[in-house]
C-alpha cells in the first residue's frame, strides 16, 4: 500500500498570526543587553532556531557573546514573548485548513523551530492539542532550520515518507530545509517574505495564506476533485 505524503507545516507565520509578536520580542531582549538592532534585521531571522538566530545577528553586528548569555538572551525573549502571546491569532483559514486535510484522511504534521515553552501557546491559539495532534518541536531535534530534521521528525511520526510530502512555510528557512531532504516547499506570504524570495529558496507554489491554499488545495491533493 502507498503511503501518503504528508502535509508539514511550519507554526508561526504559517498557522498563526505570531511573526511580529517574535520580532518584538527579540528587539526588546536584545536593546535590554545593549544591543540596538533594526527590526527588519530580526525580521529577516525568525524561523531560525533561538541559538542559531542570536548567534548570526551577533556575528553581523562583530560581537561575541557567551552560552550563558545566549541563554539569558533566549530565556527573556520567551519571557517577553509569553507576556504578548495573547495578541496572537490563527491566520485565515489555518483551522479550516487543517480541519479539511483530517478530512481527506492527508497526514499532517507541524513542525516548528520554537521550544514548546513558547509554542505551546501559539498551539493553543490555533485550538491543537500537542498531546493528540503531531507536533515537533525544537527541543525534540539535534538541529532546526534550515537543516530539515524538524520536518523530517514530523513525517517519520505519522509514517510518510519525506521525499515528495509537502513543507508549508512562510520563510526562506522553510523552503531551504525541504530542499535539503527532498520535500516539496510550499511558500505563503503571511510571514512577511516575498514571492520572490520564497520562490528562489524553491518554493514550489506560494499562497497568500492558509485561506488561499485551501482554495487550491486541488493543486496539491489531487484527490479534492472527485
Amino acid at each position: 500500500m502507498t503511503q501518503s505524503v504528508a502535509f508539514l507545516f511550519d507554526l508561526d507565520g504559517t498557522l498563526v498570526d505570531s511573526v511580529y509578536q517574535h520580532v518584538r520580542a527579540w528587539h526588546l531582549a536584545l536593546r535590554e543587553q545593549g544591543i540596538d538592532l533594526s527590526v527588519w534585521r530580526i525580521h529577516r531571522k525568525i524561523g531560525m532556531s533561538g541559538g542559531l538566530f542570536t548567534h548570526q545577528l551577533l556575528r553581523e553586528l562583530g560581537r561575541e557573546i557567551d552560552e550563558a548569555g545566549i541563554r539569558r538572551l533566549r530565556d527573556r525573549h520567551a519571557e517577553i514573548y509569553l507576556s504578548i502571546a495573547e495578541e496572537v491569532v490563527p491566520l485565515p483559514g489555518s483551522v479550516q485548513l487543517l480541519h479539511s486535510l483530517a478530512e481527506l484522511e492527508l497526514p499532517w504534521a507541524i513542525a516548528t523551530s520554537g521550544l514548546m515553552r513558547t509554542a505551546g501557546a501559539n498551539l493553543r491559539a490555533l485550538g491543537v492539542d500537542p498531546d493528540k495532534a503531531t507536533v515537533v518541536t525544537r527541543d525534540q531535534v539535534r538541529y532546526a532550520k534550515p537543516d530539515p530534521d524538524l520536518f523530517v521528525e514530523a513525517a517519520r511520526r505519522v509514517g510518510s515518507p519525506i521525499v515528495g510530502s509537502y513543507v508549508i512555510g512562510d520563510s526562506i528557512w522553510d523552503m531551504l530545509a525541504a530542499a535539503r531532504c527532498g520535500a516539496l516547499g510550499i511558500g505563503l506570504l503571511s510571514g512577511g517574505y516575498g514571492a520572490d524570495e520564497l520562490e528562489r529558496a524553491g518554493a514550489l507554489r506560494v499562497y497568500d495564506d492558509p485561506a488561499d491554499m485551501l482554495a487550491h488545495i486541488d493543486e496539491l491533493a489531487p484527490r479534492t476533485r472527485d
